[in-house]
């Protein structure tokens, strides 16, 4: 066992995971390239060692920070423009402790935290790496704010290159003022989830299991979720959940965990209500790493199912607590929902109220439009009403609507399907309603 003061560079491929399930072979080639004409070359040219490669990333020892600045920024130049491959990169100078192939230490775990705070394109360091330079290479960063990186005691004081986040991927990474534009309806987050294997190899896999989740939750119709680009700027760092929800504009936070032991891999899952800190759902999930993007389709599908019942309930709950004076149409939906759902004759006929009411203020509201569909049909079937004619056109009327409103809705459309082949209407069954 060796151990000694180095400045070590940690750096990795944004995204890797999204890019290998989309085009594994493109991928790979890109990495050859870059690994063969740019990185290698520039490690070699500023002195430093390759000391680990994990495939999509690289721990490297440099006898001076101004080596591992220079080298990295050269190489982040070099890959501006790439259409494929981008880099995100963590400098810090700290002691290391080498044993037979692997490397240890704070020098390794700090720059690991700061690579994966950075956007693709960027190079963070810390604060004691950028006290190490002279005033000219200092000057290329900027920034200096103190951040709790995750496992580290004390807090880190980042600075960034380049100084001033510029690019697509940093305006759209801006998490100081809440989303707008949901129309009340509430946004859920994914959180990067955390790496507890102790290995940076399986860093990946987790990114994976959180993108595959966000982008499967994004083909929700009802419930908008948080670009990965703003909700990944917390990677690494200790978060306060509320915190996190003010930030982002997001009411539900999902954060898990991937351990890996042998070829079994166990992932965690849970969703937290970001206004009340409550924790809404969690659960676990084993499995053996034969085939690790089956494993990782099957973990997701099974986390996406779980959530979306959870939410919905979460929402109508809540939104039946609220006083009348506090609900928008959003709200007023919910609430309708939960009338719904009693199943009652006076429960629909209030439901049915409620989302007229909804329906007047805003006509183009779909889940509003989507429930008053179903709530005529019941009426009209279960001959809770007067004048089932009249429901039953107003059932396919607001299904049609609905629609109109949103053609990819998969409730809506279900409802304009059924009430046209009830209408015995199957000849438009193939068309657009």
């Amino acid at each position: 066992m060796q151990r000694r003061l180095a400045a070590i560079l940690a750096a990795d491929v944004a995204d890797y995971s999204r890019l290998m399930g989309e085009d594994q072979t493109r991928t790979l080639d890109a990495l050859r390239q870059l690994r063969k004409e740019l990185f290698e070359p520039q490690v070699s040219a500023f002195r430093g060692t390759v000391v680990k490669s994990m495939g999509d990333g690289w721990i490297v020892e440099f006898a001076s920070v101004s080596d591992a600045v220079d080298c990295a920024i050269r190489i982040q130049e070099g890959l501006a423009g790439h259409d494929i491959i981008r880099l995100r990169a963590g400098i810090h100078i700290g002691d290391v402790v080498f044993e037979e192939d692997d490397v240890f230490g704070e020098g390794v775990n700090v720059a690991a935290r700061l690579e994966a705070l950075g956007n693709p394109g960027q190079v963070l360091i810390s604060d004691t790496a950028y006290q190490s330079l002279d005033g000219k290479s200092a000057q290329q960063f900027g920034g200096g704010e103190s951040h709790q990186l995750k496992n580290i005691s004390r807090p880190v004081s980042v600075w960034r290159w380049p100084p001033e986040e510029t690019s697509v991927e940093a305006a759209s990474s801006d998490v100081s003022q809440p989303v707008s534009g949901f129309d009340g309806r509430p946004a859920i987050a994914v959180l990067p989830f955390e790496n507890m294997s102790g290995d940076p190899e399986q860093e990946y896999f987790a990114d994976g299991i959180a993108e595959d989740i966000l982008t499967r939750l994004a083909m929700w119709r009802w419930l908008p979720v948080i670009a990965r680009n703003s909700s990944f700027t917390f990677k690494g760092q200790n978060v306060d959940i509320p915190d996190v929800g003010r930030k982002l504009g997001a009411r539900y936070i999902l954060e898990g965990s991937v351990r890996k032991g042998g070829s079994r891999v166990r992932i965690t899952g849970q969703l937290i209500d970001a206004e009340t800190g409550h924790h809404l759902w969690a659960d676990r999930y084993d499995g053996q790493i034969d085939d690790i993007f089956d494993l990782q389709d099957e973990i997701t599908d099974a986390i996406v199912a779980a959530l979306e019942p959870i939410v919905g309930q979460a929402e109508v709950k809540r939104a039946h607590q609220l006083s009348a004076g506090d609900l928008g149409a959003w709200d007023m939906t919910q609430r309708g929902i939960w009338h719904f759902n009693k199943f009652t004759k006076e429960d629909l006929i209030i439901a049915n109220e409620i989302f007229q009411a909804v329906i007047k203020a805003t006509p183009d509201f779909v889940q509003a439009l989507t429930f008053s569909s179903f709530n005529h049909l019941f009426l009209a079937l279960l001959a809770w009403t007067d004048e089932p004619q009249k429901a039953l056109m107003e059932a396919g009327r607001h299904a049609t609507m609905a629609v109109a409103s949103d053609p990819m809705h998969p409730l809506g459309n279900a409802m304009c399907g059924f009430m046209l082949a009830y209408q015995g209407k199957h000849c438009r069954l193939s068309a657009r309603c």
